[in-house]
């Protein structure tokens, strides 16, 4: 109730600022009409009162008395013109007030059809103690983050409340939530394998030092645990330890079940490294180079050899230029031009390669990550 009247006092007031200038011109103009008259009577008066002091003449006095009746009739036609004025006026008036009142009175009625004015008002404790069935999410995570600041030592609450705010993207409270949990249940491979998927995505997908650390925890406690086994390799990669994650994603396409979406994002780095998924296959991208061919390039001198490797990097940024979309290509682009000494070379690369992967993407950010690692910072 406090409500309804408290909105029908604004609306009043509002509609009354509105209104008012309307209501106060039509007086203000014949107030100064009427002042106006008054003038001219004195005029009047103080030219008869010259006259019969003898001040003015005759003629002059009867000259004055003409001017001042025709400023009267030109007032006078002014005002009959201007009832007509006050006519018009009058409906733009009556126009602009009905608009004006039509604003609240649409509006309230339209939400007296449309919405729940009848609906009692439903406080937040309401909300956060009916049925879980009946809440959404955000009511149902309220509830819970009610619960953990009336209960900040609940190690079970922390543990539930941490990969929900994973999958709502909510990172940072996220790594909060899963540290929580850790500290006060102790360690577990899905507590420290959740605290380092929470640390790369909020770190935009680059797993840092403590993330790491989180998964080896968690590798420790499990060694199968395949979320960790992943995110190490990607660890690796990142690093330009191609070799090594792909050894690790192998052994994932290897003994997780077919049906395992961890099995099936490690082939897909696999097929991006262009590494095979058993050891021994060549990889898609070629053959590997046969042994004469080695041998071949062992005897070469060092101006020759110098020259078939910058001749190979040339080919790789040439492959690139055609298919920018390959980001081991480019972190394999901007190393060979850091061990050639070629600086400005290598800033370039990685210049282009974050614009050909999307400034602001996952790939770029991981590319950036691996640069730097090597010493290359972006211009």
């Amino acid at each position: 109730m406090f409500f309804w009247l408290t909105a029908a006092l604004l609306t009043l007031a509002a509609s009354t600022a509105v209104l008012w200038p309307f209501l106060r011109a039509p007086a203000a103009a014949h107030e100064g009409a009427g002042h106006d008259i008054e003038v001219y009577r004195d005029q009047l008066r103080e030219v008869e009162r010259d006259a019969s002091t003898g001040l003015v003449g005759a003629a002059e006095a009867e000259e004055a008395r003409a001017e001042i009746g025709r400023r009267i009739l030109r007032l006078a036609d002014g005002r009959a013109g201007g009832n007509t004025r006050t006519t018009s006026d009058r409906i733009g008036r009556l126009l602009v007030s009905a608009a004006v009142l039509a604003v609240p009175v649409l509006g309230w009625g339209a939400y007296a059809v449309l919405g729940s004015p009848a609906l009692p008002d439903q406080r937040l404790e309401a909300r956060l103690t009916k049925s879980p069935a009946e809440s959404s999410m955000d009511e149902l995570v309220a509830r819970a983050e009610l619960h953990l600041r009336q209960n900040p030592q609940d190690g079970r609450g922390w543990d539930v409340l941490a990969p929900i705010y994973l999958r709502m993207g909510r990172n940072d409270d996220a790594v909060t939530a899963f540290r929580n949990a850790i500290r006060l249940d102790g360690a577990s491979a899905q507590r420290e394998g959740g605290l380092g998927e929470a640390l790369v995505a909020a770190a935009q997908g680059i797993v840092s030092t403590d993330a790491q650390a989180a998964f080896e925890r968690a590798l420790a406690v499990d060694p199968k645990d395949a979320r960790a086994r992943y995110f190490l390799a990607l660890g690796y990669s990142q690093e330009g330890k191609n070799a090594d994650a792909a050894d690790l994603w192998r052994q994932m396409a290897a003994d997780l079940p077919a049906d395992s979406p961890w099995r099936g994002a490690a082939r897909q780095e696999l097929a991006r490294l262009g590494a095979p998924e058993a050891a021994g296959q060549t990889a898609a991208s070629g053959p590997a180079p046969t042994k004469d061919q080695v041998d071949a390039a062992m005897e070469m001198s060092s101006e020759d050899r110098l020259a078939m490797i910058e001749g190979m990097v040339s080919q790789l940024d040439a492959r690139l230029r055609e298919n920018p979309a390959d980001l081991d290509g480019w972190q394999r682009l901007v190393r060979s031009y850091q061990v050639l000494g070629r600086q400005q070379e290598a800033r370039d690369a990685l210049a282009r390669g974050v614009a050909a992967l999307g400034t602001g993407s996952a790939e770029a950010a991981r590319l950036t990550a691996f640069a730097s690692g090597l010493g290359v910072a972006q211009q």
